[in-house]
């Protein structure tokens, strides 16, 4: 059982108004391997405050000296590391060595890009040469409360943290209830950087109480979420009284519309992508979209690819996928499986129960519907684990009205050798994000959806930006410094 760690408020650990225990379950064993305390009102108000208190001097401090403490995160941060692989791992199942080589490095790829993109933020900007006295000033939003999720859970923390930041807020954390082990981690390193007191501030809890706090408390200027549709309206809804912006990343439904000129390699990669992480990627491409001439030799591609596809402990070294996060998740899998098999989708590999071998811990089996139609369930609901689903479509018209039918617009992606239908398919495609023939999107690039999937843009600029908000000034004298 790890040790129990408090909350961090005001550059110290500190113990919690009231004490209410939460057991962190290891998705491999299904045994509680830590116990947090859950914060209070009260709890959320000490780390509103400590921030708001450091808020005035830490937004007036020069950009250099915030990029600084970045740098210093950046340093301790890889030193951690596989503190931090071991920490994730045991708490949401991902496999020791994907955490290393991934979940780790999600958030050593972001802070660096962070690092780069902060020499093109200009905090005070000319209007433009017809207003020479003009400028606008991109300032801190203000206290900001962040919450995570636990999935991808330095890939989040770092998108949000790290640029608040830079931009000169203050923050308050609230990572997942159920995997807060890599954010306490986190929450050591921004001390050993020696971030001043009430800059960042972290407070353990669920939705309900410390999420709703932060979403409906007077003294915080915006919400950045990343998680579920539903809740995320929820913290819209919560969060309008106090005239909060809220920045949403919400869930997706990718997908993945492969043509008949596809490259060898399409269908396996689209498998392989849809199960990283055992499905639980908000971006994953879980409808494949496949045209009629090459579609019985993609199905049959993807049954040996799900065939291949090993499952084990996340304590387990080796090239396999986990366990799924938790028992409520399994149990909502299981169920939507067993819907695609009532709804009369072809089940061409897994199904139900856990995979041979296995008879606890939460493993799903590969699992692969064909002959899916966009109307069933598994189409349209975001499924979280290994699930994918085969779809036939005609020609490049039909392929968009598929891939945009859905609530969500999050990640699309295009496999063809014909690059003027790929352009054109890249500008129809409802999505924030549309990704082709496997090229991942570049250092910078915002991720980011439409629709049902949110508005949020994180990463690069964009990212640091989501924390400024612009002012205008008339009257500037030009000739000071």
């Amino acid at each position: 059982m790890i040790e129990k760690r408090e909350f961090y408020i005001n550059g110290a650990w500190v113990s919690p108004s009231k004490a209410r225990d939460c057991e962190v379950i290891d998705p491999s064993t299904e045994e509680a391997c830590a116990v947090i305390s859950l914060g209070s009102s009260e709890d959320t108000d000490k780390a509103v405050a400590a921030a708001k208190a450091a808020f005035d001097s830490w937004s007036r401090t020069d950009p250099e000296t915030r990029l600084g403490y970045v740098k210093k995160i950046r340093e301790v941060y890889a030193e951690r590391a596989e503190d931090m692989a071991q920490a994730i791992s045991l708490e949401m199942g991902a496999p020791i060595a994907m955490s290393r080589s991934s979940q780790v490095t999600s958030g050593t790829w972001h802070i660096d890009n962070f690092i780069t993109a902060f020499k093109d933020i200009e905090f005070i900007r000319p209007l433009g040469s017809h207003a020479p006295n003009d400028r606008i000033a991109m300032e801190p939003i203000g206290v900001v409360g962040l919450i995570t999720p636990w999935n991808w859970p330095m890939n989040q923390v770092t998108l949000k943290v790290i640029p608040a930041l830079l931009a000169g807020c203050t923050m308050v954390l609230k990572p997942s209830e159920v995997a807060p082990l890599s954010s306490i981690v986190f929450a050591e390193i921004v001390h050993a950087a020696g971030v001043p007191a009430g800059v960042f501030n972290l407070v353990n809890g669920d939705g309900v109480g410390v999420g709703t706090d932060l979403s409906t408390h007077k003294d915080v200027e915006m919400i950045s979420f990343t998680g579920s549709a539903r809740a995320g309206a929820a913290i819209s809804k919560a969060a309008a009284d106090t005239f909060k912006r809220v920045c949403l990343e919400l869930g997706g439904k990718g997908a993945n519309v492969i043509f008949a000129d596809a490259d060898a390699k399409a269908v396996e990669r689209g498998v392989r992508h849809c199960f990283n992480n055992t499905g639980q990627s908000c971006n994953a491409p879980t409808r494949m979209l496949v045209e009629r001439p090459v579609y019985d030799q993609a199905v049959e591609k993807a049954i040996e690819v799900a065939a291949s596809t090993k499952v084990g402990s996340s304590h387990d070294e080796g090239n396999h996928i986990g366990p799924v996060v938790s028992a409520a998740q399994f149990d909502k899998i299981q169920g939507l499986i067993q819907t695609g098999i009532d709804e009369g989708a072809r089940l061409v590999a897994g199904g139900t129960g856990r995979p041979e071998g296995f008879n606890r811990g939460y493993f799903v089996r590969p699992t692969i519907f064909a002959d899916v139609t966009n109307d069933m369930t598994i189409a349209r609901e975001e499924i979280f684990g290994p699930v994918l689903s085969i779809i036939p479509f005609d020609n490049e018209e039909h392929a968009v009205e598929i891939a945009n039918d859905t609530i969500y617009g999050l990640t699309n992606y295009v496999q063809s050798q014909d690059g003027a239908k790929r352009n054109r398919m890249a500008r129809r495609l409802r999505s924030g994000m549309v990704e082709m023939n496997g090229k991942s999107r570049g250092a910078g690039s915002p991720f980011g959806g439409v629709k049902a999937s949110g508005r949020a843009r994180e990463g690069g600029v964009w990212g640091i930006e989501e924390f400024l908000e612009a002012k205008a000034i008339s009257g500037w004298d030009s000739d000071v410094n």
